[in-house]
């Protein structure tokens, strides 16, 4: 047999093992959320005596509008097709929360959909604190939509990021001193309308960012020719180039970042790189 064959075997079991310690994690979680709710937690009325603590598989399945069958075959981890509505209508039967909701997802093959959860106050302290310590790189924080939420000085004097409630994207393609700012501006629009095209698909259905993008193309021709190529950059970490002052030049390795399990806000992080055949100043 040969190596190339052995390995394709061997890549194959690795898929079905996989696949088995997902459907038996999946069905230990169902039978877990079921077990913790009492007829009364739903509004179901109590009749007859109950020999296990929660819920039955037949009251979830009528909670979730499903067949009986179709909701044991779930819980049992069988290969059987799923739907976002069915997903969605098991979550709220077993009063799912978000994290929850998404791990079920995961569970049954699935990626969650991006849910809006607005950031609560507490947060966008601590985020604000973590920009400031972040000094003296620059660090800022935006929403879904690239709108500032918080910035540290660098982030302002070295990249030109304006005051919270700015959209980033609407600053980088509207304020000419970019132009000057950035010495691979193209590079940089490129990169950035890329990845806001990869966040606008996280959210298909939310028309603010197809506005967005009509007034972005109404306001910058750079932008109108870039958002038609349809190009998508979905890294993570990129190295931009900067000229914070006339003769000076400094580099840094951009990384975004987001908080875990949630699409959103977006920290961005810049770490000081070494320019090729220069020192960053």
């Amino acid at each position: 047999m040969s190596s190339c064959v052995a390995w394709g075997q061997e890549e194959t079991r690795n898929v079905r093992d996989a696949d088995r310690e997902r459907r038996a994690a999946l069905r230990h979680f169902l039978r877990s959320r079921r077990a913790r709710l009492s007829p009364g937690d739903v509004g179901l009325r109590v009749g007859g005596r109950r020999n296990t603590p929660g819920l039955r598989r037949e009251e979830v399945a009528v909670l979730a509008g499903v067949s009986a069958s179709w909701y044991t075959w779930l819980e049992q981890g069988r290969d059987i097709k799923v739907s976002e509505d069915v997903l969605e209508a098991v979550s709220k039967a077993l009063g799912l929360d978000r994290t929850e909701r998404a791990h079920l997802y995961l569970l049954a093959g699935m990626n969650p959909p991006a849910a809006r959860q607005d950031m609560s106050s507490e947060e966008l302290c601590r985020l604000r604190l973590a920009v400031e310590v972040w000094q003296p790189a620059p660090a800022f924080v935006v929403d879904r939509y690239w709108n500032v939420l918080a910035s540290n000085a660098p982030a302002r004097a070295i990249l030109g990021v304006q005051a919270s409630g700015s959209n980033y994207l609407w600053s980088f393609f509207t304020d000419g001193r970019n132009r000057n700012r950035y010495p691979h501006w193209l590079d940089e629009a490129s990169r950035l309308v890329g990845q806001f095209r990869v966040q606008a698909v996280r959210f298909l259905d939310d028309p603010d960012f197809e506005r967005l993008a009509r007034r972005l193309c109404s306001a910058s021709k750079d932008f109108e020719r870039l958002w038609a190529r349809h190009e998508t950059r979905d890294t993570g970490i990129a190295t931009v180039e900067v000229r914070p002052a006339p003769g000076r030049r400094a580099a840094f390795h951009h990384m975004v970042m987001g908080l875990h399990q949630r699409p959103e806000p977006l920290l961005m992080l810049y770490l000081p790189a070494q320019i090729a055949g220069d020192r960053v100043g």
